[in-house]
Protein backbone atom coordinates (compact mmCIF):
# COMPACT_ATOMS: atom_id res chain seq x y z
CA UNK A 1 0.00 0.00 0.00
CA UNK A 2 2.11 3.47 -0.86
CA UNK A 3 0.82 7.23 0.77
CA UNK A 4 -1.43 8.86 -0.99
CA UNK A 5 0.11 12.34 -0.92
CA UNK A 6 -0.82 15.20 -3.72
CA UNK A 7 -1.00 17.96 -1.45
CA UNK A 8 -1.83 21.26 -2.71
CA UNK A 9 1.73 22.07 -1.30
CA UNK A 10 2.79 21.38 -4.92
CA UNK A 11 0.47 23.71 -6.70
CA UNK A 12 1.23 26.54 -4.24
CA UNK A 13 5.40 26.06 -4.37
CA UNK A 14 5.00 25.96 -8.36
CA UNK A 15 2.62 29.06 -8.24
CA UNK A 16 3.20 31.57 -5.94
CA UNK A 17 6.33 33.83 -6.16
CA UNK A 18 8.26 34.33 -3.01
CA UNK A 19 9.86 37.21 -0.72
CA UNK A 20 13.10 37.18 -0.81
CA UNK A 21 13.72 36.75 3.19
CA UNK A 22 11.04 33.69 2.71
CA UNK A 23 13.51 32.23 -0.38
CA UNK A 24 15.24 30.02 2.42
CA UNK A 25 12.61 27.55 2.28
CA UNK A 26 10.32 28.31 -0.38
CA UNK A 27 13.19 28.68 -2.44
CA UNK A 28 14.27 25.25 -1.62
CA UNK A 29 13.15 23.41 -4.21
CA UNK A 30 15.61 20.26 -3.40
CA UNK A 31 14.12 19.92 0.19
CA UNK A 32 10.52 20.27 -0.74
CA UNK A 33 10.86 17.58 -3.94
CA UNK A 34 12.79 15.40 -1.55
CA UNK A 35 10.14 15.13 1.48
CA UNK A 36 7.42 14.62 -1.35
CA UNK A 37 9.36 11.86 -3.15
CA UNK A 38 9.87 10.47 0.80
CA UNK A 39 6.30 10.34 1.38
CA UNK A 40 5.07 9.29 -1.65
CA UNK A 41 7.39 6.21 -2.07
CA UNK A 42 7.10 4.70 1.54
CA UNK A 43 5.56 1.41 0.59
CA UNK A 44 4.01 0.02 3.81
CA UNK A 45 4.10 -3.97 1.93
CA UNK A 46 7.33 -3.61 0.27
CA UNK A 47 9.31 -1.83 3.42
CA UNK A 48 7.32 -5.02 5.89
CA UNK A 49 8.83 -7.44 3.47
CA UNK A 50 12.33 -6.39 3.21
CA UNK A 51 12.60 -5.51 6.50
CA UNK A 52 11.15 -8.94 7.80
CA UNK A 53 13.69 -11.06 5.96
CA UNK A 54 16.04 -10.05 8.39
CA UNK A 55 13.75 -11.57 11.11
CA UNK A 56 12.64 -14.67 10.04
CA UNK A 57 14.60 -16.45 11.69
CA UNK A 58 12.52 -15.66 14.70
CA UNK A 59 9.37 -16.76 13.98
CA UNK A 60 8.13 -19.63 15.99
CA UNK A 61 6.93 -22.51 14.18
CA UNK A 62 2.50 -22.73 14.88
CA UNK A 63 1.83 -26.19 15.96
CA UNK A 64 -1.61 -27.64 16.04
CA UNK A 65 -3.71 -26.58 18.26
CA UNK A 66 -5.84 -29.13 21.06
CA UNK A 67 -9.08 -27.61 21.36
CA UNK A 68 -9.17 -29.50 24.82
CA UNK A 69 -6.43 -27.90 26.29
CA UNK A 70 -6.75 -24.43 28.51
CA UNK A 71 -3.98 -22.22 28.30
CA UNK A 72 -2.33 -19.46 30.53
CA UNK A 73 -0.03 -16.77 29.29
CA UNK A 74 0.13 -15.74 32.16
CA UNK A 75 1.11 -19.17 33.97
CA UNK A 76 3.35 -17.92 37.21
CA UNK A 77 2.65 -14.44 37.18
CA UNK A 78 1.84 -13.61 40.47
CA UNK A 79 -0.53 -10.95 39.48
CA UNK A 80 -2.37 -12.72 36.79
CA UNK A 81 -5.56 -15.47 37.24
CA UNK A 82 -4.27 -18.91 36.93
CA UNK A 83 -4.95 -22.14 35.95
CA UNK A 84 -5.17 -23.42 39.63
CA UNK A 85 -7.53 -21.38 41.02
CA UNK A 86 -11.09 -20.23 40.62
CA UNK A 87 -11.79 -17.07 39.74
CA UNK A 88 -13.26 -16.06 42.71
CA UNK A 89 -10.51 -17.08 44.31
CA UNK A 90 -8.18 -14.88 42.18
CA UNK A 91 -10.77 -12.23 43.10
CA UNK A 92 -10.47 -12.14 46.56
CA UNK A 93 -6.48 -12.30 46.01
CA UNK A 94 -6.03 -9.00 43.78
CA UNK A 95 -9.64 -6.84 44.29
CA UNK A 96 -8.42 -3.86 42.50
CA UNK A 97 -10.04 -1.25 45.13
CA UNK A 98 -8.03 -2.17 47.50
CA UNK A 99 -4.71 -3.83 45.92
CA UNK A 100 -1.75 -1.36 45.77
CA UNK A 101 0.10 -0.77 42.12
CA UNK A 102 3.53 -1.32 42.44
CA UNK A 103 6.37 -2.82 40.38
CA UNK A 104 5.48 -6.33 41.22
CA UNK A 105 1.64 -5.34 40.56
CA UNK A 106 1.89 -2.85 37.40
CA UNK A 107 -1.79 -4.63 36.55
CA UNK A 108 -4.60 -7.27 37.79
CA UNK A 109 -4.36 -9.38 34.72
CA UNK A 110 -6.79 -12.70 33.19
CA UNK A 111 -6.50 -14.64 30.21
CA UNK A 112 -9.04 -16.63 28.21
CA UNK A 113 -8.22 -20.29 28.40
CA UNK A 114 -9.60 -21.20 25.62
CA UNK A 115 -7.36 -19.18 23.28
CA UNK A 116 -4.12 -20.07 22.63
CA UNK A 117 -1.22 -16.96 22.93
CA UNK A 118 2.41 -16.89 23.05
CA UNK A 119 3.45 -17.20 27.13
CA UNK A 120 4.19 -13.87 28.26
CA UNK A 121 8.46 -14.56 29.22
CA UNK A 122 8.53 -15.42 25.83
CA UNK A 123 7.05 -12.46 24.25
CA UNK A 124 8.21 -9.44 22.37
CA UNK A 125 6.79 -6.74 24.30
CA UNK A 126 8.79 -7.70 27.49
CA UNK A 127 11.28 -5.55 25.58
CA UNK A 128 8.92 -2.77 25.35
CA UNK A 129 9.50 -0.74 28.43
CA UNK A 130 5.94 0.09 29.90
CA UNK A 131 4.33 -1.88 27.00
CA UNK A 132 4.93 -5.24 28.93
CA UNK A 133 1.51 -6.11 29.78
CA UNK A 134 -0.77 -5.37 26.91
CA UNK A 135 -2.72 -8.42 24.87
CA UNK A 136 -1.25 -11.41 25.12
CA UNK A 137 1.09 -12.17 21.65
CA UNK A 138 -0.07 -13.95 18.40
CA UNK A 139 2.20 -16.61 17.27
CA UNK A 140 4.70 -15.59 14.58
CA UNK A 141 3.65 -11.68 15.56
CA UNK A 142 6.81 -9.29 14.31
CA UNK A 143 5.96 -6.66 17.20
CA UNK A 144 9.93 -5.14 16.54
CA UNK A 145 9.50 -4.52 12.91
CA UNK A 146 5.76 -3.04 13.92
CA UNK A 147 7.74 -0.38 16.11
CA UNK A 148 10.53 0.25 13.74
CA UNK A 149 8.18 0.98 11.01
CA UNK A 150 5.44 3.21 12.55
CA UNK A 151 7.90 5.35 14.40
CA UNK A 152 9.37 5.98 10.89
CA UNK A 153 6.10 6.54 9.24
CA UNK A 154 5.53 9.04 12.59
CA UNK A 155 8.63 11.12 11.50
CA UNK A 156 7.28 11.37 7.98
CA UNK A 157 4.18 13.04 9.14
CA UNK A 158 5.89 14.96 11.89
CA UNK A 159 8.43 16.36 8.51
CA UNK A 160 5.38 16.57 6.35
CA UNK A 161 3.72 18.60 9.42
CA UNK A 162 6.67 21.01 10.71
CA UNK A 163 7.69 21.80 6.92
CA UNK A 164 4.23 22.61 5.63
CA UNK A 165 3.58 25.16 8.21
CA UNK A 166 5.69 27.43 6.29
CA UNK A 167 4.42 27.55 2.81
CA UNK A 168 2.62 29.84 1.39
CA UNK A 169 -0.61 28.52 1.27
CA UNK A 170 -3.92 29.72 3.09
CA UNK A 171 -4.33 28.38 7.23
CA UNK A 172 -7.39 26.01 6.04
CA UNK A 173 -5.43 24.54 3.09
CA UNK A 174 -2.44 23.47 5.17
CA UNK A 175 -5.11 22.17 7.67
CA UNK A 176 -6.62 20.02 5.36
CA UNK A 177 -3.21 18.74 4.14
CA UNK A 178 -2.22 17.88 7.03
CA UNK A 179 -5.60 15.79 8.32
CA UNK A 180 -4.95 14.24 4.63
CA UNK A 181 -1.95 13.40 5.61
CA UNK A 182 -2.52 12.29 9.76
CA UNK A 183 -5.44 9.70 8.03
CA UNK A 184 -2.92 8.27 5.86
CA UNK A 185 -0.76 7.61 8.50
CA UNK A 186 -3.25 5.79 10.62
CA UNK A 187 -4.04 3.69 7.68
CA UNK A 188 -0.50 2.84 7.13
CA UNK A 189 0.35 2.01 10.72
CA UNK A 190 -2.23 -0.30 10.74
CA UNK A 191 -1.78 -1.72 7.82
CA UNK A 192 1.87 -2.42 9.01
CA UNK A 193 0.45 -3.61 12.55
CA UNK A 194 -1.96 -6.02 10.68
CA UNK A 195 0.81 -7.49 8.28
CA UNK A 196 2.89 -8.19 11.86
CA UNK A 197 0.21 -9.74 13.37
CA UNK A 198 -0.01 -7.00 15.95
CA UNK A 199 -3.39 -7.12 15.55
CA UNK A 200 -4.72 -7.26 19.12
CA UNK A 201 -6.94 -3.65 20.38
CA UNK A 202 -8.85 -3.34 23.83
CA UNK A 203 -12.04 -1.41 24.84
CA UNK A 204 -11.17 0.79 27.54
CA UNK A 205 -13.82 1.23 30.23
CA UNK A 206 -13.31 4.22 33.26
CA UNK A 207 -14.53 2.69 36.28
CA UNK A 208 -15.12 4.62 40.31
CA UNK A 209 -13.18 3.34 42.38
CA UNK A 210 -16.19 2.16 44.88
CA UNK A 211 -17.32 0.32 41.86
CA UNK A 212 -14.09 -1.41 40.17
CA UNK A 213 -14.36 -4.56 42.35
CA UNK A 214 -17.88 -5.68 41.17
CA UNK A 215 -17.20 -4.37 37.52
CA UNK A 216 -14.20 -6.26 37.53
CA UNK A 217 -15.66 -9.20 38.82
CA UNK A 218 -18.29 -9.49 35.99
CA UNK A 219 -15.42 -8.57 33.07
CA UNK A 220 -13.10 -11.35 34.95
CA UNK A 221 -15.85 -14.01 35.07
CA UNK A 222 -17.05 -13.35 31.42
CA UNK A 223 -13.24 -13.38 30.00
CA UNK A 224 -12.63 -16.87 32.16
CA UNK A 225 -16.19 -18.35 30.48
CA UNK A 226 -15.22 -17.60 26.80
CA UNK A 227 -17.93 -14.97 26.43
CA UNK A 228 -15.73 -11.56 25.73
CA UNK A 229 -12.02 -11.11 24.16
CA UNK A 230 -8.44 -13.00 24.92
CA UNK A 231 -7.96 -11.21 28.21
CA UNK A 232 -9.11 -8.37 30.16
CA UNK A 233 -6.81 -6.37 33.04
CA UNK A 234 -7.53 -3.72 35.20
CA UNK A 235 -5.47 -0.80 37.23
CA UNK A 236 -4.54 -1.52 40.85
CA UNK A 237 -4.86 1.73 43.27
CA UNK A 238 -1.93 4.03 41.84
CA UNK A 239 -3.11 7.46 43.94
CA UNK A 240 -2.69 7.96 47.31
CA UNK A 241 -6.04 8.47 48.36
CA UNK A 242 -7.57 6.05 46.19
CA UNK A 243 -10.27 8.16 44.38
CA UNK A 244 -8.92 8.05 40.83
CA UNK A 245 -10.83 6.32 37.96
CA UNK A 246 -9.86 2.84 37.07
CA UNK A 247 -8.93 1.95 33.79
CA UNK A 248 -10.12 -2.03 32.77
CA UNK A 249 -9.58 -2.92 29.34
CA UNK A 250 -11.06 -5.79 27.48
CA UNK A 251 -9.07 -7.21 24.74
CA UNK A 252 -10.40 -8.37 21.21
CA UNK A 253 -7.71 -10.58 18.68
CA UNK A 254 -8.03 -8.15 15.87
CA UNK A 255 -9.14 -4.70 16.08
CA UNK A 256 -10.09 -5.05 12.15
CA UNK A 257 -12.69 -8.00 12.73
CA UNK A 258 -15.58 -5.60 13.42
CA UNK A 259 -17.64 -8.26 13.78
CA UNK A 260 -16.00 -9.37 16.96
CA UNK A 261 -15.03 -6.18 18.32
CA UNK A 262 -18.69 -5.43 18.27
CA UNK A 263 -20.30 -8.83 19.38
CA UNK A 264 -17.16 -8.08 22.52
CA UNK A 265 -18.81 -4.29 23.05
CA UNK A 266 -22.68 -6.27 22.94
CA UNK A 267 -21.93 -8.65 25.68
CA UNK A 268 -20.50 -5.47 27.67
CA UNK A 269 -23.83 -3.45 27.50
CA UNK A 270 -25.63 -7.44 28.10
CA UNK A 271 -23.49 -7.32 31.12
CA UNK A 272 -24.48 -3.53 32.04
CA UNK A 273 -20.73 -2.56 32.74
CA UNK A 274 -20.37 0.27 29.56
CA UNK A 275 -22.62 3.38 29.57
CA UNK A 276 -24.50 2.92 32.54
CA UNK A 277 -23.32 6.38 33.44
CA UNK A 278 -23.85 7.66 29.85
CA UNK A 279 -20.24 7.89 28.68
CA UNK A 280 -19.04 5.89 25.89
CA UNK A 281 -16.13 3.82 25.52
CA UNK A 282 -13.25 3.58 23.34
CA UNK A 283 -11.42 1.19 21.32
CA UNK A 284 -7.24 1.59 20.81
CA UNK A 285 -5.03 -0.52 19.30
CA UNK A 286 -2.42 -2.32 20.62
CA UNK A 287 0.15 -0.70 17.78
CA UNK A 288 -0.86 2.67 19.05
CA UNK A 289 0.36 1.97 22.68
CA UNK A 290 4.25 0.43 21.35
CA UNK A 291 4.59 3.42 19.11
CA UNK A 292 3.32 6.24 21.77
CA UNK A 293 0.01 7.23 20.39
CA UNK A 294 -1.59 8.28 23.72
CA UNK A 295 -3.94 11.24 24.39
CA UNK A 296 -2.91 14.46 23.27
CA UNK A 297 0.24 13.00 21.56
CA UNK A 298 2.28 15.81 19.82
CA UNK A 299 1.27 14.04 15.91
CA UNK A 300 -2.28 15.12 17.21
CA UNK A 301 -3.73 11.29 16.32
CA UNK A 302 -6.54 10.48 18.21
CA UNK A 303 -5.62 7.29 19.81
CA UNK A 304 -8.82 5.77 19.79
CA UNK A 305 -9.98 4.14 16.24
CA UNK A 306 -14.12 3.17 17.23
CA UNK A 307 -16.14 4.82 20.28
CA UNK A 308 -19.06 2.74 21.30
CA UNK A 309 -21.73 4.58 20.13
CA UNK A 310 -20.64 4.43 16.21
CA UNK A 311 -19.78 0.42 16.71
CA UNK A 312 -23.37 0.12 18.60
CA UNK A 313 -25.68 3.43 18.26
CA UNK A 314 -29.15 1.59 18.38
CA UNK A 315 -30.30 0.16 21.62
CA UNK A 316 -29.15 -3.45 22.62
CA UNK A 317 -29.41 -5.62 20.08
CA UNK A 318 -30.64 -9.24 21.15
CA UNK A 319 -27.53 -11.15 22.38
CA UNK A 320 -25.72 -12.66 20.06
CA UNK A 321 -23.93 -16.23 20.12
CA UNK A 322 -19.99 -16.49 22.11
CA UNK A 323 -17.15 -17.86 20.22
CA UNK A 324 -17.23 -20.46 17.64
CA UNK A 325 -14.88 -22.66 18.93
CA UNK A 326 -16.25 -23.77 22.25
CA UNK A 327 -18.20 -22.60 25.77
CA UNK A 328 -17.76 -24.41 28.33
CA UNK A 329 -18.80 -22.70 31.90
CA UNK A 330 -15.94 -22.13 34.30
CA UNK A 331 -15.92 -23.29 37.94
CA UNK A 332 -15.86 -20.13 39.97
Amino acid sequence: MSLHRVPRLLCALNSTTMDSDESDFYGDEETVAGLEARVNSFNVAQWWEETNAVHLNRRVKTEPVDSKRLHNPYAGVPYAWQLTETVDAFLDRLPPETTEGSEEIPWIFICNPYIPRKDRLSAQNQFSKGNEDEAPEEEGSQLDTLIEGGTERLNILRHFTNDIQRTPTSKAARRADINDEKKQAVQDILALAHACKVKAGKWMIFCPPREVNEVWRIIARATANNELGIAAKVAPRQDATGKKDRIIAVYTADFSDMADVTRVLRRLRELKVVESTGRPIYYKPDAFTYIGIAHGNHWDIKASIYSSLDVLPKPLLPPTPVHDNERNDWTF
